[in-house]
């Protein structure tokens, strides 16, 4: 199949959000230190994509990956540790000639001019991914089609793909895009900063962080990234300690179009004119927690997945960024990239605290016990 058909989604869909993208098998360091210094290496799972795969199924939702991994054993131990977390992986395809990406860090924070990131990815199988050799039917039978930027960088054909995954059409599912800028995985130039800005917009619902944006586009500020991207009908701004400012506008028509809607409800928030469709924007800014980080990878994957969650309950958008915050700081407070996410029940009675409460919340390891009422969360 060279592309995907008008109306190939079902409206009885069974899936709640397809992932799609690389996952890699990551080589974690035994102890602190220079890549060159460190001894031995544990052994886990990275991708964006997949990642939130993983939180969305753990969370109780029902989660597909597609990628492309090696016939090798890597392949299969993503594959297994993928669907370990209840993620459908039966759309994921073995390549036979290429082998499944791996890459090496150290263990500091990745903002840090101390992080180290080795990757053995170029000519993996998933860079091979290209419209002609994808799933269509199982990438749009979902509510929700999860992509990112960092697709785009693996190869021309993984550009092309999202080109075509992004193309307006009927029956589409709501497309959601995390920016993902990964300036180490362009090819030179600047075709990463216009290609990002064009998938973005022609998404429907997009993650970037404020630093992100600035590097990529130049842009500076939450209103200025919302300018840029006019036509999403959601614009989620990350902005790291500061929270995250959420620009919500009504969406275009279609069968899944409603999931994403509820801005009206968000609790004090503010109308400005623009957003997707010509629509006026709701404006909700949500503070980020305090929490005591273990280790700061994997956070933004978490963040979107959080804010998934709640938009396919259908939560105001308020709830939704706070949800995302929540996710955030499960992860932020283990030594991996993923781990299980607070009970619902525990989720939502922390997302609904009022401000001040929500505002004197400090988060650390442990936290998510599902016993743990709100009060006894930590606080200062």
């Amino acid at each position: 199949m060279s592309g995907p058909a008008a109306g190939t989604a079902s409206a009885a869909t069974t899936t709640d959000v397809v992932c799609l993208g690389e996952s890699m098998v990551t080589f974690l360091p035994s102890q602190p230190g220079r890549l060159a210094d460190v001894p031995s290496f544990g052994r886990g799972i990275g991708g964006a994509e997949s990642n939130v795969a993983c939180a969305l199924a753990a969370a109780g939702h029902r989660a597909a990956w597609v990628g492309r991994v090696g016939a090798d054993g890597f392949g299969e131990h993503l594959v297994e540790t993928i669907a370990g977390y209840g993620v459908d992986t039966a759309a994921v395809r073995r390549d036979p000639d290429r082998p499944t990406g791996i890459y090496f860090r150290t263990a500091t924070d990745r903002g840090t001019d101390t992080h180290e990131v080795a990757y053995y990815r170029a000519g993996s199988a998933a860079s091979a991914m290209s419209p002609a050799n994808v799933p269509y039917e199982e990438l749009f039978a979902g509510r929700i089609l999860h992509l990112s930027g960092i697709t785009a960088a693996l190869s021309a054909d993984c550009l092309a793909l999202l080109r075509e995954l992004t193309a307006a059409r009927p029956g589409r599912p709501l497309v959601s895009f995390d920016v993902n800028h990964r300036p180490h995985l362009w090819r030179g130039g600047d075709a990463d900063a216009s290609v990002l800005l064009e998938l973005a917009r022609r998404s429907d619902l997009v993650f970037v962080g404020e630093d992100e944006a600035e590097e990529a586009w130049g842009i500076v500020g939450a209103e200025a990234i919302r300018a840029a991207l006019p036509e999403p009908s959601v614009v989620v701004v990350k902005r790291g300690s500061a929270g995250a400012t959420v620009f919500a506008s009504g969406l275009r028509p279609g069968p899944r179009s409603s999931i994403a809607g509820g801005a009206e409800n968000a609790p004090d928030a503010r109308s400005t004119e623009g957003g997707g469709a010509g629509n006026a924007d709701t404006v909700t800014h949500v503070p980020a927690l305090r929490v005591d980080v273990v280790a700061a990878v994997g956070a933004g994957d978490a963040f979107a997945a959080g804010f998934l969650s709640a938009t396919l309950r259908g939560l105001p958008v308020r709830d939704r960024a706070r949800h995302g915050h929540l996710m955030a700081a499960a992860v932020l407070t283990v030594p991996g990239d993923l781990t299980e996410p607070p009970a619902r029940d525990h989720a939502d009675r922390l997302a609904a605290l009022d401000d001040d409460a929500w505002g004197r919340l400090r988060l650390g390891p442990g936290w998510t016990a599902a016993d743990r009422a709100p009060e006894e969360v930590r606080t200062p």
